[in-house]
């Protein structure tokens, strides 16, 4: 398998002001979206080679993780491991783009990215909610979806 692109987060480089309606919650801290895009950047190169039990470390280890994929459903860490062990490898050349890391104080996060596969006519849209746990960052949910499209990767439309 080709090696994942480096990542280069679409990201707020100032923490997002804040108005009357913002949590006080400190958004986007720089030290925690470094160590979210370190464990989702992990996450991402055990999934392209196919390290399956790398990748379902990356969970959180309890009945109440969630996984929804494209044509799939997994209902705590056991049955993400079983169903991620049973796929196949993904396809070569998985591109991400418009990857975007939000964090909402130290301990919680959401990463949203669109791929691509060579030659495919769709776009895939990944979300996940990171929490940081004592062992460290963890997903807690996860969603897959894919959409008819041609995806301009500089843009991020299609």
């Amino acid at each position: 398998m080709e090696p994942t692109q480096p990542m280069e987060p679409t990201q707020r480089m100032e923490p997002t002001p804040r108005t009357e309606s913002t949590p006080r919650t400190e958004l986007d801290l720089p030290r925690t979206i470094a160590e979210v895009t370190a464990a989702f950047s992990g996450y991402e190169e055990a999934l392209v080679s196919d390290d399956r039990e790398a990748i379902t470390r990356y969970f959180w280890d309890s009945p109440d993780t969630v996984r929804f994929g494209i044509a799939d459903r997994q209902t705590g860490a056991g049955e993400i491991r079983r169903w991620r062990w049973q796929q196949p490898p993904l396809p070569p050349g998985r591109k991400l783009f418009d990857t975007r890391i939000s964090t909402f104080g130290t301990d919680f996060a959401t990463v949203t990215t669109l791929f691509v596969y060579p030659g495919s006519t769709l776009v895939g849209r990944q979300t996940q909610a990171w929490v940081r746990f004592p062992v460290g960052w963890k997903i807690v949910s996860a969603h897959v979806s894919e959409i008819p499209g041609t995806p301009d990767a500089s843009t991020g439309s299609h």
